[in-house]
C-alpha cells in the first residue's frame, strides 16, 4: 500500500526534501512518516496538510 502522505507529495510532484522545507521538517523524518516509522506531531500533521492540501483525515486516519 503506498502511504497517503507519500500519494499526495508525489501528485504535487514534490521531493521528500521538497515538503520537508515547506514544513520545516528534515527529508528524514519525512521519509519515515512515510514509512509509517514516526509519529509527527500534532503541529508537524497540520502542516503537512496545509502544504497538501489535504485534511488530517485524509492524511492520517487510519480507518477501521
Amino acid at each position: 500500500m503506498v502511504n497517503k502522505i507519500k500519494l499526495a507529495r508525489m501528485e504535487k510532484g514534490w521531493t521528500q526534501e521538497q515538503l520537508a522545507s515547506r514544513v520545516k521538517a528534515t527529508r528524514q523524518t519525512i521519509g519515515l512518516i512515510e514509512k509509517g516509522e514516526y509519529n509527527p506531531s500534532l503541529k508537524l500533521c497540520i502542516s503537512i496538510c496545509k502544504e497538501l492540501g489535504k485534511t488530517l483525515d485524509e492524511l492520517f486516519w487510519e480507518g477501521v
